[in-house]
Formats: structure tokens, C-alpha cells, sequence
């Protein structure tokens, strides 16, 4: 049997993420490497952005060594799951990300449904979920090439912390300012950006957008509403609630664990990030993980016990 990995996160900062802040470091104590960090890659086999273990072990190599036991007996191939923390100090480009079947033919890759929990947020601050009821793609069209004019066919929503989203296929979306959130999607780095808000960096460049892409992709019709959670367990022990199950991934909440029993599923892994300072106990042995820090559980791992406030842990779907 497997011990839980800790996971030593990847980064995406500077230039990569101009919107992002220094919350990851000033709220969650991360190790952050600059000033503007937008994003944590908690779970990452992106090539070039990959999470490892303690010893330097990227997770694709720990796949690689330990096989279906890290992984499970019925998670595909390429590993279908990534996860990050998002420090959004300004608002992100608006976006619309494609499903597996055109990602797969214009780009080789899985496409990218995603969802989001709401960590803080600035008072007041929103969130693109969607286009106005009505928008057409000639008309969303005609609005991206005028540039701002999209703005008045954005759907805007004001989210509070504990707010879950799930975002398909298709969605229009962004992050608005003043966000920190956990993201659970699709292991891929495709992103179809509409619109940036009128961005430039210190050069005066603007950012690439795609708006073919976009239009080829785009769901006109999804408003993302906040997800409502359903009670899996509420024992002595610990409160074990489901958040989301998607074709794609499986997220649930943990809530005032006291030796919490966490058993491993032979069939996939899981990934527990730590909201609060959490303990995870196992046959005389144990590990602490700090609030924000993420732990691979393997399918064939040991029986854990959980102690601490919240997590949440997020699993791939099953093939």
C-alpha cells in the first residue's frame, strides 16, 4: 500500500498570469515566487508545470513508478485531472473552453470542463457566468470585434465564499476581481480567450484572443448557477458532503473531522486539499498539511483518518 504524496505545487506568475496577486502567499502562506502569482497548480502534469513529490518526482514520473496502485484500476490515460488555486487580484480575460471532441481534433488534447469553489472575495465581488438570455453568436460576434461592446452581452453575478460553480463546456466565463477560489478541471492548458478587458502589458502589447475558436465552441444559452450540496455522511466524526459529480471529476467537502474514515477507492485516487490545518493518520503514522496544501491519496493507499476544519478532495471520474 501507498502513503498520501504531499504535493509540491507548480506555479504560473509575472507575465504568465498579469492579473494575478500575493494572496496565495499573504492568506495562505504558500511559497509564492513573486508579486503577481495567479495560479498554484496543486495537481499538475501539465508538461513544463507539474506538481512533485518532497523528492523532486514530478507526477507523471510517480505515475510512471507506481502505475494503477497511485492512480487506480479505472483512471485512463493521459491523467485526466488537474487542480489549482487562483489568486485573481484583477479580473481574467473572458473565456470559453472547448469539449474533448474539438479539443482533440485541432489541438491532441482533452478539452476542459471545470468548476470552482469560492474561497474569498473582495465585498462585491463578480464573476462572468454566462451571456445575457438572448445573445446571439452573430451578435456576440459583431460585439468581440468592436472589442468593449461585448461587455453589455457578459453576465454578471456577485459570488460570496463558499459559492460552487460548475463550468462546462462552452461557458463563457471569468474571473472577476478580488477572487481567490479552488479550480477543479480537466487535465489541459487549452484556453479560448474572447475578450481582456482592453489589457496591455509594459510594452503595450495586448494578448492573443481567439475569437473562431471561441464562436465554434461557445454555449449560448449556459448560466452557471451555484452548485447545492448533498449530505453523503454526518456522523461524530466529521460532515462528508458532495459538492459536484460530473462525467469528468468528483468533488466533495469535509467539515469538522475528529478521526474522520477515509478508505481508499481501488478504482481511482484522490486529491485532498487542506482548507484548514489538517491531520492525516494511518497505522502509527501521520502527516500535517498547513491550510492550502494538497496530498495525492492513492487508489491503493492506506485507511486514513482525517482531523481538522475543512478540505476538499476532488477524484477523477471513472473510465
Amino acid at each position: 500500500m501507498l502513503q498520501p504524496i504531499v504535493l509540491i505545487p507548480a506555479w504560473r506568475h509575472g507575465e504568465m498570469t498579469p492579473w494575478g496577486g500575493e494572496a496565495l502567499k499573504t492568506h495562505f502562506g504558500k511559497d509564492a515566487p513573486g508579486p503577481r502569482t495567479g495560479e498554484s497548480l496543486e495537481l499538475s502534469s501539465i508538461p513544463g508545470l507539474e506538481s512533485r513529490d518532497a523528492q523532486g518526482r514530478t507526477l507523471s514520473e510517480l505515475i510512471a513508478l507506481y502505475g494503477q496502485a497511485l492512480t487506480g484500476t479505472r483512471v485512463g490515460s493521459p491523467f485526466p485531472l488537474l487542480l489549482k488555486l487562483i489568486d485573481a487580484r484583477e479580473q481574467l480575460s473572458v473565456q470559453v473552453h472547448p469539449g474533448d471532441g474539438y479539443a482533440q481534433l485541432h489541438h491532441g488534447k482533452l478539452g476542459k470542463n471545470e468548476a470552482w469553489v469560492v474561497l474569498q472575495t473582495a465585498p462585491g465581488a463578480q464573476m462572468i457566468l454566462g451571456l445575457r438570455k438572448g445573445t446571439t453568436k452573430d451578435a456576440l460576434r459583431a460585439a468581440s470585434l468592436k472589442g468593449r461592446e461585448v461587455e453589455g452581452l457578459l453576465r454578471s453575478v456577485e459570488v460570496h465564499p463558499g459559492d460552487v460553480f460548475y463550468i462546462p463546456e462552452g461557458t463563457v466565463h471569468a474571473i472577476g476581481a478580488g477572487i481567490v477560489l479552488y479550480e477543479v478541471q480537466q487535465s489541459s492548458d487549452i484556453t479560448y480567450r474572447l475578450y481582456d478587458w482592453g489589457r496591455v502589458d509594459k510594452h503595450g502589447r495586448s494578448r492573443q484572443l481567439h475569437l473562431e475558436d471561441s464562436l465554434a465552441v461557445v454555449n449560448l444559452a449556459a448560466q452557471p448557477v451555484p452548485a447545492q450540496a448533498s449530505v453523503i455522511s454526518q456522523r461524530e466524526d466529521g460532515l462528508h458532503e458532495r459538492l459536484l459529480d460530473t462525467p469528468f471529476f468528483c468533488l466533495d467537502r469535509l467539515s469538522g473531522c475528529d478521526e474522520f474514515a477515509c478508505l481508499p477507492d481501488p478504482a481511482r485516487c484522490s486529491v485532498l486539499t487542506a482548507l484548514s490545518p489538517m491531520t492525516l493518520a494511518w497505522e502509527g503514522q501521520s502527516l500535517q498539511l498547513s491550510a492550502s496544501q494538497s496530498a495525492l491519496l492513492p487508489a491503493m493507499g492506506y485507511p486514513l483518518r482525517l482531523s481538522g476544519k475543512s478540505a476538499l478532495i476532488a477524484s477523477p471520474a471513472t473510465d
